[in-house]
């Protein structure tokens, strides 16, 4: 009795395995940061930016991970070619000084596992300041055709362009824009797979 009782000890002090961080490079293809600003203080302009990479880690167990995302502002895409090559100029991106900007988070908040607010700092133009993105919805699919397990998520937060330097044409343009951010991102350090036993 004195013997189970020790190797039950023993056992409760040996070091759990834990699972390792889940490491995910985003899918370029599938992922498109927007942007909502009211125009006119009558409708809302759209536009989105077509080129995009980063990387998510997640470590459930812990509650911990990371969001990086970089943004090619020279993608800027609102279907009016006019009104893309404004937003490209000094007055708003000023792509020739500035073509990217990018968010760093510092910070995951999980709920049962699952990832729900991201914060960090976003970079754009000459200027970084504290953004807080909310993951509104956020599932992970392994079916046989995508090969490597994939994440999707819908983000988004508000921030007031003016902080960030762009403050021109604000009797057109409100200060307060939203950044929407669809993202799909595939596993790349997938557990290898179980070999079957020899008979």
């Amino acid at each position: 009795m004195r013997a189970l009782a020790a190797i039950a000890t023993a056992l409760l002090l040996v070091p759990q395995a834990r699972a390792a961080p889940e490491e995910y490079t985003i899918d370029r293809s599938h992922t498109y940061p927007g942007f909502e600003v009211v125009h006119l203080g009558i409708s809302t302009q759209r536009g989105r930016f077509d080129k995009t990479n980063g990387k998510i880690i997640l470590d459930r167990e812990a509650g911990t991970g990371t969001l990086e995302i970089a943004i090619d502002t020279t993608s800027v895409s609102t279907g009016n070619s006019a009104l893309d090559e404004a937003l490209r100029g000094e007055d708003f991106f000023h792509v020739e000084k500035f073509p990217r900007m990018s968010f760093k988070s510092t910070h995951l908040e999980f709920d049962k596992g699952i990832p729900r607010r991201a914060m960090g700092e976003l970079t754009l133009l000459a200027e970084t300041k504290p953004v807080t993105l909310q993951i509104e919805h956020f599932d992970c699919t392994q079916k046989p055709f995508l090969i490597r397990t994939t994440c999707g998520a819908d983000v988004s937060t508000v921030i007031s362009r003016s902080a960030f330097g762009m403050s021109r044409w604000a009797v057109f343009i409100a200060d307060k824009v939203k950044i929407v951010i669809q993202i799909e991102a595939y596993r790349v350090n997938a557990p290898p797979e179980p070999q079957p036993s020899g008979g």
